[in-house]
């Protein structure tokens, strides 16, 4: 029997369910394989020290203390707050955003969920340690991509995503 107490938690089940919010478990599923990655990473591998898997792939920890590319790195610790308040804010806004999407605009959904689940892979690392842990690093004979992680990953992949969403699947032929 439905009791007045009931009626408020089915309604926000059935809104989960119906909407892009249901995708969120895409986004636990990236944050759970990005910070087990990098405990993994932070317990084998020694800082900067390459494990070369293949010609173009090693493993090498590395920390980021900037952005992107290590954007503003070099400063003086306020960048970590500042990125974390971005974080927070993106956030915030992607779970407002997939709230007000259909369950069924699947690619928009995981495309928002990938960004989600990064960015708060990312922001766990910034708010715990002070800094992101990359152990990526691809390479080709001397030139070298700035080392990434798995939360870097779903978030390029969600950004791709999106615009192949806004611009390529949306065209009416």
């Amino acid at each position: 029997m439905l009791t007045p107490s009931l009626v408020p938690t089915l309604k926000l089940k059935l809104k989960l369910n119906q909407t892009g919010l249901a995708w969120l478990w895409l986004a636990l599923l990236v944050l759970i394989l990005d910070q087990a990655s990098k405990q993994l990473a932070l317990a084998m591998l020694e800082y900067a020290q390459p494990i070369r898997l293949l010609p173009v792939f090693d493993l090498t920890l590395l920390y980021n203390k900037g952005a992107a590319f290590s954007f503003l790195a070099g400063q003086d610790g306020w960048q970590r707050w500042f990125f974390s308040a971005i974080a927070v804010a993106v956030g915030a806004y992607l779970l407002h955003w997939l709230s007000k999407i259909a369950r069924t605009e699947r690619l928009l959904s995981i495309a928002l969920v990938l960004i989600l689940g990064g960015a708060a892979g990312n922001l766990i690392d910034r708010v715990v340690l002070g800094h992101v842990v990359d152990f990526i690093s691809l390479h080709w004979q001397h030139y070298y991509y700035p080392a990434f992680n798995i939360a870097d990953s779903a978030i390029t992949l969600g950004a791709l995503l999106l615009l192949w969403e806004s611009f390529v699947a949306n065209r009416k032929v």
